[in-house]
């Protein structure tokens, strides 16, 4: 390189950094202590040498300090080590002669090279955090740094060098004595008068500097005020208070940017006049300014692209959301005056809303919105308690929906009204005349039928909140409401090609919002089930018409628009049951009929040999609901929707339907009994028949599809012996019993997953308590002591059982109370039997195994598991 005529191309001279950094690391602690010296020696100040020593330094830098960096978790520790050693032989052996060399390229190239000078400066900015710092915090370094500051090539690199310094961990009254002095010497040299400042890229930097010197400071403050050290604090606090002006001139700086990297000192200002007991007039007034601050800059500008939403966007959407944490401090700090301020702003907007741009109006709403968590209120109860916040929220929401503001065009505008109401609720239960206009809003173009998707899909999930919470209030206006909601519970058929309101994941809202309003009405019964079948027989008809013309379609993707379509169809209805509780159930209100129909329409679908999946989804979510709803009802259609389901399945069919019969036997128990024993072993062979299947050897999908399906078939296992239906498995006959009490102990021992492992020694352990008896079941005994306990200490030895993770924890937590349960069933003939047969034949020291059969025979089945893990 010192040679060349012409310089490496620029990815090159990186990883000839990267190679010598590596090279570093690897020989510097033992074989090549001068590894700088040497380095330093060949290139003297020559500019390609002098290139590639700064490259080398940042990616010693990446290898050694960043820790942004991620490695290896094995290697961490190793690594974590050896950067602690380097670190320190380079602080005693070479650090300073490092230091030196930056200088000495500093002052070479300021003026003729920015390049250099530039990566000289990063350099100083990664290593200063851990060398130390009185070999950069000093006149001649920090004087020719200042002199960066007014150099336009160098002053952004210079501005995140200070800011570093400043970042260094040191005393705090050291901390405010250099703070200061920078300070001083930055707003001599004219740089505070930021509204003379054009470049915002380089006040971006410098706000970021700012930012750091004020928490630099807010830190200084806290550990002397920890300490006791009061005059110091003060001295510090009005070191801090003078930095307020220019922090404040920052945030409301129109660049974004530039407003992001002060936050941080505002919000921290801020929690230290929050533990203040009394604020100056000056304090009070700072916090005003923030307040008036916080409220400009959290508009949109005329920029904001609403309806193409990219990064520009994405990243105000973030800023926002710093604006709203300073915003929650403020209220924290002075409540009263937020709540003025917002009262004051949305008063004002509001009396002229029709000639305000959509941004003022826009976050007047907002400010109303933001207050419900800035000023928290326990389970939203913003309209009680305290009075002059109750008032002045209640005066507020009464001018939103009586203003008109709701007809404001803009879909900002609109969704932030949606947004409010939905937010104060109770409101309406303090003021239930505003209601009707509220549906309207909701129900026409400015809502439900607005011109903008977005809104609608919004509005839809909005208007089911706001139904839910105050559908007390609404029995007046219900066949209103879903006469207004008609077209929008239609299915919209895959083949019209027209372009629905809304989208199908949209009217799931609004078919639950009319299962809310039907079911909670005050109506009698007979009428709410003429309206339920309003609701739910359009649906069905369709369903029908579709699922014929799906059996006959030939066309893939008109089989799949079709399926969809039907899938829809069946989620509609589910939706429509979220509506009962307890106190509603679906017998009381009359509904269970057309839910039966419902049953009898959509059961017929999962014997479809097309589009099974998406099909047999849909109509199990259904099943699983009216499992919940139907109660007993839904009993005589299980079989035939079990023998369904259970036809041409793949594993992922099979470990879905599991937890339908899981669901029926936990809830059923002995009325299923009948139909457990005729499932029972064909459900079971599927699961061994697709277990079975071969599948290609780094097939990790179809590896994982057949852990879930085990862990699924032990569940169904467990939940069958739990439910105290162990007479289902035991009339399988000799065979299958023993068939199936091999998979538990293969599922015990063999496969190195611990969620599995740990169901299998629940359901081995509750078998015991069924089974391991005097009168158990013939023959379980011998298969206690042939098998059941080998598996409690074959599975702990096995080297995949990790004691470091808490499922393999809970496993053996299970083993151990599996054999506290063969203890407690056979008594001293399981002593006898660990004593004189089996952990001799393990080579066990006699004195271990006196041990363990005392700690076992314990009461305290704690004692015991403590001594498994040990």
């Amino acid at each position: 390189q010192l040679m060349n005529a012409q310089p490496e191309k620029a990815f090159i001279r990186n990883k000839a950094a990267q190679v010598f950094a590596l090279m570093f690391v690897t020989e510097y602690l033992s074989k090549w202590p001068k590894f700088f010296f040497d380095i330093l020696t060949v290139i003297g100040l020559n500019p390609r040498g002098v290139d590639i020593y700064l490259r080398t330094l940042m990616a010693i830098d990446a290898e050694v300090v960043d820790r942004d960096i991620v490695h290896s978790s094995e290697a961490r520790l190793f690594e974590t080590r050896r950067n602690t050693l380097i670190k320190d032989s380079m602080r005693e052996q070479c650090i300073p002669s490092l230091v030196e060399s930056w200088y000495q390229i500093l002052q070479t190239y300021q003026h003729s090279n920015s390049e250099l000078t530039c990566q000289c400066l990063e350099v100083v900015g990664a290593f200063v955090s851990w060398i130390d710092l009185n070999l950069i915090a000093n006149d001649r370094f920090v004087n020719m740094l200042l002199g960066h500051m007014s150099v336009e090539v160098l002053r952004e690199e210079a501005c995140d060098c200070l800011f570093e310094i400043i970042n260094k961990g040191m005393d705090p009254i050291d901390k405010t004595k250099l703070v200061e002095s920078l300070c001083q010497v930055l707003q001599s040299a004219g740089f505070f008068n930021i509204e003379q400042e054009e470049d915002v890229d380089f006040l971006a930097k410098f706000s970021k500097l700012m930012n750091g010197m004020g928490q630099s400071l807010i830190i200084s403050w806290t550990k002397l005020v920890k300490v006791g050290d009061m005059k110091n604090a003060q001295d510090t606090l009005q070191a801090l208070e003078s930095k307020v002006p220019l922090m404040l001139q920052l945030l409301i700086h129109e660049d974004d940017d530039i407003s992001t990297n002060i936050v941080g000192f505002c919000y921290d200002y801020l929690h230290i006049l929050k533990q203040l007991p009394l604020l100056t007039d000056q304090q009070k007034a700072n916090v005003e300014a923030i307040m008036l601050a916080v409220m400009k800059k959290l508009t949109y500008d005329d920029e904001y692209n609403f309806e193409n939403e990219g990064e520009d966007e994405a990243m105000f959407v973030e800023y926002r959301k710093q604006l709203k944490l300073l915003l929650d401090r403020l209220a924290q700090v002075s409540p009263e005056l937020l709540l003025q301020a917002v009262q004051r702003v949305f008063n004002t907007t509001m009396q002229s809303w029709q000639s305000a741009a959509f941004m003022e109006v826009e976050v007047a709403v907002r400010l109303v919105y933001m207050l419900g968590e800035a000023l928290p209120a326990s389970h939203g109860a913003h309209f009680s308690g305290d009075v002059a916040k109750a008032s002045a929220l209640q005066d507020m929401m009464r001018t939103l929906v009586s203003c008109g503001v709701s007809e404001y065009q803009h879909t900002s505008v609109t969704l932030e009204f949606f947004e409010t109401i939905v937010r104060y609720d109770k409101f309406f239960t303090v003021e239930p005349q505003h209601i009707p206009n509220v549906l309207m809003a909701f129900l026409d173009h400015r809502g439900l039928r607005h011109s903008s998707p977005k809104v609608r899909s919004r509005v839809a999930y909005l208007f089911s909140r706001y139904v839910k919470s105050l559908h007390k209030h609404m029995n007046a206006f219900i066949e209103d409401i879903l006469n207004r909601i008609q077209d929008l519970l239609e299915l919209s058929p895959p083949e019209n090609g027209f372009q629905a309101l809304l989208t199908s994941d949209d009217q799931l809202f609004i078919f639950e919002t009319a299962g809310v309003l039907i079911v909670n009405s005050e109506y009698p019964a007979d009428r709410k089930q003429v309206l339920m079948k309003n609701l739910l027989t359009p649906l069905i008809e369709k369903f029908k018409v579709l699922l014929d013309k799906l059996l006959m379609e030939q066309d893939e993707e008109r089989q799949v628009a079709l399926a969809d379509c039907l899938s829809h169809a069946v989620g509609f209805a589910s939706r429509t049951s979220k509506a009962f509780s307890n106190k509603q159930t679906v017998k009381q209100c009359g509904c269970s009929e057309v839910y039966r129909d419902c049953l009898q329409s959509f059961v017929p679908a999962l014997s479809c040999p097309v589009q099974k999946e998406a099909l047999r989804s849909g109509v199990r979510t259904f099943l699983h609901r009216m499992i919940i709803c139907l109660e007993e009802e839904v009993l005589p259609f299980i079989p035939t929707a079990s023998e369904h389901m259970l036809k041409d399945c793949e594993a992922k069919d099979l470990q879905e339907f599991i937890p339908l019969i899981n669901q029926i036997t936990a809830k059923f128990k002995g009325h299923v009994s009948p139909f457990l024993q005729q499932v029972f072993m064909p459900l079971v062979l599927a699961i061994f028949e697709v277990l079975a299947r071969p599948a290609e050897e780094n097939d990790q999908t179809a590896a994982l599809e057949k852990q879930m399906l085990r862990r699924s078939y032990f569940a169904f296992i467990q939940t069958i012996a739990s439910s105290g239906m162990n007479e289902i498995m035991g009339n399988q006959g000799v065979e299958n019993v023993e068939r199936i009490l091999f998979t538990i102990i293969q599922g015990a021992v063999d496969f190195p997953d611990p969620i599995a492992q740990k169901t299998c020694f629940i359901i081995l352990s509750k078998l015991v308590e069924i089974w391991g008896g005097k009168d158990g079941l013939v023959g379980f005994a011998d298969f206690i002591y042939k098998h059941i306990v080998p598996a409690c200490f074959l599975a702990p030895m096995k080297p995949t059982f990790d004691l470091s993770d808490a499922q393999t924890i809970l496993a053996l937590s299970e083993c151990a109370l599996t054999l506290k349960m063969i203890h407690l069933k056979r008594g001293p003939e399981f002593i006898q039997y660990l004593q004189q047969e089996y952990l001799p034949s393990l080579q066990v020291a006699p004195e271990i195994i006196q041990e363990f059969c005392q700690v076992v025979q314990q009461p305290d089945s704690k004692v015991f598991k403590n001594y498994m893990k040990v």
